[in-house]
């Protein structure tokens, strides 16, 4: 495939890039609010709150889903700029990933 073959709007793709890294910048924050949730559920259960420490461990599960979550939207918003940088400097290897 020759170079005129590769085309990217680089309005869209940089858009992309900032929803991805807002993506995940709110999901750290709400990994975060749950992690400080858990802890106090966690505390609660200690003086005798049982259905607490079973929500704090369902808390749990959920930010273990939103931690991957977000260093994943992190990286492909980073792959995102790399590539609008690729293909206006004419390293077309990373806009293989657009085609």
């Amino acid at each position: 495939m020759g170079s005129a073959d590769v085309a990217m709007d680089y309005e869209v793709v940089g858009k992309m890039a900032d929803i991805l890294k807002t993506s995940s910048d709110v999901l750290k924050v709400v990994s975060k609010a749950l992690e400080i949730a858990s802890s106090i559920l966690k505390a609660s259960a200690m003086f005798g709150n049982v259905g607490a420490l079973a929500l704090a461990f369902y808390l749990d599960n959920i930010k273990s889903k939103c931690d991957p979550l977000a260093e994943t939207c992190a990286q492909m918003s980073e792959g995102c700029k790399g590539a609008i940088m690729a293909l206006r400097d004419q390293d077309f290897t990373g806009s293989q990933l657009f085609v």
